[in-house]
């Protein structure tokens, strides 16, 4: 079993930013890959950014690239993800996910953490 806690959400300006993070707990040596995904209102959940454990090597969709960074600390069992420069779109509720696949998702969620962006 693999708890996620994800923490860091809240209200921001647009072009504003926010960095979340997603600390890991128990089996946590069974993942090898996090991501992180967002729900907005009305919508399908999404694919926003993963990671690897072992090389840091990172994926992101293309509403975020060059404005979100994911990043781990291995140490630490912990996954961030650095916004800049949001928008109002990027208005949701950020879940972690561990063991996704490319950018379908594995089992484990966190509880959420919103993110909302004012104009």
């Amino acid at each position: 079993q693999v708890q996620l806690v994800e923490s860091g959400g809240g209200l921001v300006q647009a072009g504003g930013s926010l960095r979340l993070s997603c600390a890991v707990s128990g089996r946590t040596y069974s993942s090898n890959t996090m991501a992180w995904f967002r729900q907005a209102p009305g919508k399908e959940r999404e694919f926003v950014a993963g990671i690897t454990w072992r090389s840091g090597t990172t994926t992101y969709a293309d509403s975020v690239k060059g404005r979100f960074t994911i990043s781990r600390d291995a140490y630490k069992n912990t996954v961030y993800l650095q916004m800049n420069s949001l928008k109002v779109e990027d208005t949701a509720v950020y879940y972690c996910n561990a063991d996704p696949k490319r950018e379908t998702p594995g089992d484990y969620w966190g509880q959420g953490t919103q993110v909302t962006v004012s104009s």
